[in-house]
């Protein structure tokens, strides 16, 4: 696995690929160095490389989107998510489809898909909790009902889901509800 740091309106992000494709996103931490040491110790044994083509352009999508460019899509971009389980990729297919600006409930997205455990917005939750490549996969856009902000477990937590939302133009939630994550 390779990555590079990058940066963007918010600060310093990471991104992790392989053979397969973008493997992890980093969102920024305080600065350049926390952002790779975060990086490494979810991936030790990545190693620092340029980007070829492909992730440059996933790159410069993440760049432009964090500066506001609402027509950014990352719909070529190649992603590894062969080893997340099942249900967590059928949650991250659903939320892929939301433009920057638009917004869905964990309920709903339990209610589309509709089957077992698919039907709990908790299960929804924990899978967004555990999404590896935010911003391309984008469960900040993922909100509670009531328009109530959710969780999020990236760095800055909620109030970096806040900021997230607030670049694409998708109006702030109430922030008073308590964190899921």
């Amino acid at each position: 696995m390779n990555f590079a740091l990058f940066d963007t309106a918010l600060g310093p992000c990471g991104i992790l690929w392989g053979e397969r494709g973008i493997a992890a996103v980093q969102l920024p931490e305080l600065n350049r160095q926390a952002t790779r040491a975060r990086l490494l110790r979810q991936h030790p044994a990545a190693q620092e490389a340029a980007p070829p083509a492909a992730i440059a352009q996933a790159i410069a999508g993440i760049q432009a989107l964090l500066a506001g460019d609402r027509s950014v899509t990352f719909s070529n971009a190649p992603l590894d998510t062969a080893g997340l389980p099942a249900f967590h990729r059928r949650v991250y297919a659903v939320i892929s489809r939301l433009r920057p600006g638009e917004t869905m409930t964990y309920g709903a997205i339990a209610a589309e898909l509709d089957e077992g455990e698919a039907g709990d917005a908790r299960a929804v939750g924990h899978a967004l909790g555990k999404n590896p490549i935010p911003v391309i996969i984008p469960c900040h856009r993922v909100v509670a009902a009531n328009g109530k902000l959710g969780g999020f477990s990236a760095p800055g937590g909620r109030e970096t889901k806040l900021k997230l939302l607030a670049i694409e133009g998708g109006g702030a939630p109430d922030n008073r509800q308590p964190s899921l994550f």
